[in-house]
């Protein structure tokens, strides 16, 4: 359920980032760092919600996190 490559077509995946993208835009007035947190709370209520209403599981929620984790960081990539 988390993997977008597994998402369907109709989810409009790259419309949807895009649209976040504009709204973060407006978000000027914060800094990075509070914008990443802020992020992040949302971010775990959202995961914790699809969770608790099993719209997947904790295992798809915990591999969701490690793949954030490595993207962030760039492990792996050289």
């Amino acid at each position: 359920m988390l993997n977008p490559r597994e998402a369907p077509a109709t989810a409009g995946l790259e419309q949807c980032v895009d649209e976040i993208d504009q709204f973060i835009d407006t978000l000027d007035r914060y800094p990075e760092a509070v914008l990443a947190f802020a992020l992040r709370v949302h971010l775990t209520a959202l995961l914790r919600a699809m969770a608790d209403s099993h719209a997947c599981t904790r295992g798809e929620v915990r591999q969701f996190v490690v793949e954030l984790e490595r993207e962030a960081l760039g492990v792996g990539e050289q």
